[in-house]
C-alpha cells in the first residue's frame, strides 16, 4: 500500500491561467455540488478486492498523472449512486410539470430532461468513446434503454420506452459556449470520471487538503486513492475521493461524502472497463421507423415558450419565487461572501421580490399548496439580525431565502448561512 503523502493546491496543480484558479476557488462548494446535481456523469460504488501495492506517488505526482492522461477510447459499465437527501417530490410534479419533459407533451429523449434522473437513486449505465467525437451513453432500466450518442458533428438521443428522439448537431450543442462538446451530455454536465476528478481539481484551492491514501482496486484494475478535503470548518462537504487507473492516469472512481456522515452523496464508478478500441457500431444511430424525433432547435423554442407560460415548470424558478428567473441578471446582484469550501453567495431578487406564501383560491398567482408542503418538508424557519427566513436544506448545498427577498446559498451548514445574512444586514 502506498503511504500518506500530501501536497497544497496552492501551487502548478490547480490549473493553467492564474486568474481562473482566483475566480475558481471561490466556487468550489458549487463546482463540488455541481457533481453531485446536475448528472454527475457516468460512474458508482464497488466492493475492493484488495489493495494492491503499487510503488510510491505524491498527491502533485498523481494530479500530473491524470492531467497528462490521453486515454481517448474505452468502453465500461458504470454504477452511479447519488444521495443529496431531498424528500420525494410527491405532489410536486402533477402540481409543476407541465409541458415539459416526459410527463406533458415535452421531448421526453431531450437531455436536459432526461440527465437529470443520474441526480437521484441508483442507475446503470454503458458508456464507450473513441476520441472526441465519438461517445455513447446509456442508462440502463428493467424494460428500457435511454442513450446518447454522438459521432462527428451528429448528436443523437433516444428512448426505446417512449420511442421518441431527439436531435442536434455539435455546432447547435455548443452554440453558446462556442466550443463543441467533448460528450454528448448537456453543457456543465461531467460525464466521465475524469471530468469529475478534473473539475474537481481545478476548483481547489488553498483551503483544500489533497492527499495519496493508498490504493485500491475498480473493476479489476490498480488504482492509487487521491483525497481531496477542505481544510476549513463549517463546509457540508466531508471529503472527496478520486480512484485513479496506476497504468493510464484515467480515474475509474469518484465518492463524495458529508461532512455530517452516512452513506456516499454520489458514488460512481466502473464495473466493467476496457481500454480497447470499442465497435464502430457503437455510435452510429438511426431511428426506428414511427420514432417521433424532436429537433434540437424546435425544443429550444418549446423551452423558451414554456418559460413565458402561466403554468407548469414553464416559468421556471419563477414559478416558485417572483424575480428568481432574473437571478444573476442586469437587474439583479449577486455576491460572494467567504472564500473556498466556505464561499456563500447572497443573492438579490429584483425589485426585492420575496418568498411567496401558500394560495388559496383558485387562479392566484401565489405559491400552490403542493409547492409549499414541498418547500416546508426541505426547510427550517429562522430568525436573526437580518429579519426571518427559511433555510433549505440537501446533504450537499443549503440556501436560505429571507423574507425580504435575499438568497443565500452555499455548501455550508445553517449557522454559517444565518451568520452571512445577519453580517450583510
Amino acid at each position: 500500500m502506498a503511504p500518506n503523502d500530501s501536497a497544497e493546491t496552492g501551487g502548478g496543480t490547480r490549473g493553467t491561467a492564474a486568474g481562473r484558479r482566483k475566480a475558481a476557488r471561490y466556487i468550489v462548494p458549487v463546482a463540488v455540488a455541481g457533481v453531485a446535481a446536475a448528472t454527475i456523469g457516468l460512474v458508482p460504488a464497488l466492493a475492493s478486492t484488495g489493495d494492491p501495492d503499487l510503488p510510491k506517488i505524491t498527491a502533485q505526482e498523481l494530479i500530473e498523472r491524470i492531467a497528462a492522461s490521453d486515454t481517448e477510447r474505452l468502453s465500461g459499465t458504470v454504477r452511479i449512486s447519488t444521495d443529496l437527501g431531498i424528500p420525494a417530490l410527491g405532489g410536486l410534479a402533477d402540481a409543476f410539470v407541465q409541458g415539459g419533459g416526459a410527463g406533458g407533451g415535452g421531448a421526453s429523449a431531450d437531455p436536459q430532461e432526461r440527465m437529470t434522473e443520474l441526480a437521484s437513486g441508483t442507475h446503470t449505465l454503458r458508456v464507450a468513446a473513441d476520441g472526441p467525437d465519438k461517445q455513447r451513453l446509456s442508462i440502463l432500466d428493467n424494460a428500457s434503454e435511454y442513450s446518447l450518442i454522438r459521432n462527428g458533428d451528429e448528436v443523437w438521443a433516444y428512448d426505446s420506452g417512449s420511442d421518441q428522439a431527439y436531435h442536434a448537431t455539435a455546432d447547435e450543442s455548443a452554440r453558446d459556449s462556442g466550443e463543441k462538446p467533448a460528450h454528448p451530455a448537456p453543457e456543465g454536465a461531467p460525464a466521465t470520471p475524469k471530468e469529475l476528478a478534473e473539475q474537481l481539481l481545478e476548483a481547489a484551492g488553498p483551503t483544500t487538503s489533497v492527499t495519496v491514501d493508498g490504493t485500491a482496486r475498480v473493476a479489476g484494475r490498480d488504482a492509487y486513492k487521491l483525497v481531496v478535503k477542505p481544510k476549513q470548518s463549517g463546509s457540508t462537504i466531508g471529503s472527496a475521493t478520486v480512484a485513479v487507473d496506476a497504468e493510464n492516469g484515467v480515474p475509474l472512481k469518484f465518492t463524495l461524502l458529508a461532512s455530517a456522515g452516512g452513506k456516499p452523496v454520489v458514488d460512481a464508478g466502473f464495473t466493467k472497463v476496457d481500454f480497447a478500441k470499442p465497435d464502430a457500431s457503437l455510435f452510429t444511430f438511426t431511428p426506428p421507423k414511427g420514432t417521433e424525433v424532436t429537433e434540437a432547435d424546435d425544443a429550444k423554442a418549446q423551452h423558451e415558450q414554456g418559460k413565458g407560460s402561466d403554468k407548469g415548470l414553464g416559468k421556471g424558478l419563477g414559478g416558485l419565487f417572483p424575480g428568481a428567473e432574473g437571478l444573476g441578471a442586469e437587474d439583479g446582484s449577486v455576491k460572494v461572501i467567504g472564500e473556498g469550501w466556505n464561499a456563500i453567495a447572497e443573492i438579490g431578487t429584483p425589485g426585492g421580490a420575496a418568498l411567496p406564501s401558500k394560495g388559496s383560491e383558485k387562479g392566484s398567482d401565489e405559491m400552490p399548496a403542493e409547492a409549499q408542503q414541498f418547500l416546508d418538508s426541505l426547510g427550517d424557519k429562522v430568525t436573526g439580525t437580518f429579519g426571518s427566513g427559511t433555510v433549505f436544506k440537501t446533504r450537499l448545498v443549503n440556501a436560505l431565502l429571507t423574507d425580504d427577498g435575499k438568497v443565500y446559498v452555499g455548501a455550508v451548514t445553517k449557522d454559517a448561512l444565518v451568520q452571512a445574512a445577519n453580517n450583510a444586514s
